[in-house]
């Protein structure tokens, strides 16, 4: 009976991490972000992974905090993708869940897979504006 009640308990915590995720990624409304000059802010995530929402929640802790941490958020467009999506995948050569992308203009300037600390991100983050 333990066991099963574990179980499904591992159930509902995959199906509530699964659940507030949601593919953002418009690679017209990206491309216009680059020509507006904003930052622009790409996470890859998969459904079952829990690190990858633990970095969502990071990056919207971010934007809800951000003046917090001195980091305006008016200029910066986020964007977030199912890595199983193989066109975003390949677009942006994203091969792992959790991958974290910052460009400035067309350019790439920061590349991290897997962080999670958002002190780390916060960095990151204040670092490419």
């Amino acid at each position: 009976m333990k066991k099963a009640l574990i179980f499904i308990f591992c159930l509902f915590t995959v199906n509530a991490i699964a659940s507030e995720k949601k593919t953002t990624f418009n690679k017209e409304l990206f491309d216009k972000a680059q020509s507006d000059g904003k930052l622009v802010i790409v996470s890859s995530w998969i459904k079952y992974c829990s690190s990858c929402a633990a970095q969502m929640k990071v990056l919207k802790k971010a934007k809800k905090d951000g003046e917090l941490f001195d980091i305006e958020f008016d200029d910066i467009e986020y964007f977030a993708f199912d890595v199983t999506n193989r066109d975003i995948s390949d677009l942006f050569d994203v091969q792992y869940q959790t991958t974290l992308l910052i460009f400035k203009g067309d350019q790439e300037i920061y590349r991290s897979i897997g962080e999670t600390t958002d002190v780390l991100i916060y960095e990151a983050l204040k670092s490419s504006i």
